[in-house]
């Protein structure tokens, strides 16, 4: 196993394993407002957060991109105060990436908070606990199952981007080039070896994490709330 085939392996678990935990960081408070409160415009927020499911990948690059860039307001800030250019770096690709997947860790934590019977917040309210010892304490133990299926689909979605990784990040090694993109050059090369081996690891890991997300499901409907 050569060493460039282990950095692009590690380079895409260092990729959607940050995703992973900056979308779950975020996620939980998102999916809380989204599915216990009322506001202005809640439905535009619904549907930007779910947009990367209909979207194609390219465009998201592509606006990323010029968001990037040193000409427009956001690039030129951080070129400008900290010498900084997001535009083809695993930073600017982190944040794209962050943002696409977005839908696959909002969704089942949204799903998993309606799902629970509204007697369980009552109860915890009337016995004096806040809003946040309520969530932490009684929401979140019942819905695991929705917790692990947003781990996991984040993860196996982050290991195979493309699109939104090729236009922000382009193909550099051991900085944006991520086994999806390794998987297209080794084609392109005709190297079909290696283009199998990376093909390998991403099919055993995303069965993996599949057949964990449905024994998980399975549970959920076999097991009572009490």
């Amino acid at each position: 196993m050569n060493s460039d085939f282990t950095h692009t392996l590690l380079l895409t678990g260092r990729l959607a394993g940050w995703t992973t935990v900056i979308l779950l960081l975020i996620g939980f408070p998102i999916s809380y407002l989204l599915a216990y409160r009322r506001f202005p415009l809640k439905a535009v927020v619904e549907a930007l957060i779910s947009m990367p499911l209909v979207l194609p990948p390219t465009v998201l690059g592509f606006y990323m991109l010029v968001a990037y860039s040193p000409q427009n307001g956001f690039g030129k800030f951080l070129a400008t105060h900290f010498n900084l250019s997001l535009a083809f770096s695993f930073e600017g690709v982190l944040i794209a990436s962050v943002l696409f997947s977005l839908p696959f860790m909002i969704q089942p934590l949204q799903n998993g908070l309606t799902s629970l019977p509204k007697s369980l917040r009552e109860a915890s309210y009337t016995m004096g606990k806040s809003e946040f010892t309520t969530f932490i304490r009684v929401l979140v133990p019942n819905m695991i199952p929705s917790v692990i299926t947003a781990i996991a689909m984040t993860f196996a979605h982050c290991i195979g981007e493309f699109g939104v990784v090729i236009m922000v990040g382009g193909n550099i090694p051991e900085e944006t080039r991520v086994a999806s993109i390794a998987i297209y050059d080794e084609v392109q090369a005709m190297n079909y070896h290696a283009a199998n081996q990376y093909s390998f690891v991403l099919f055993i890991v995303s069965l993996l994490i599949l057949t964990l997300v449905y024994s998980m499901n399975g549970k959920k409907k076999r097991t009572p709330y009490f």
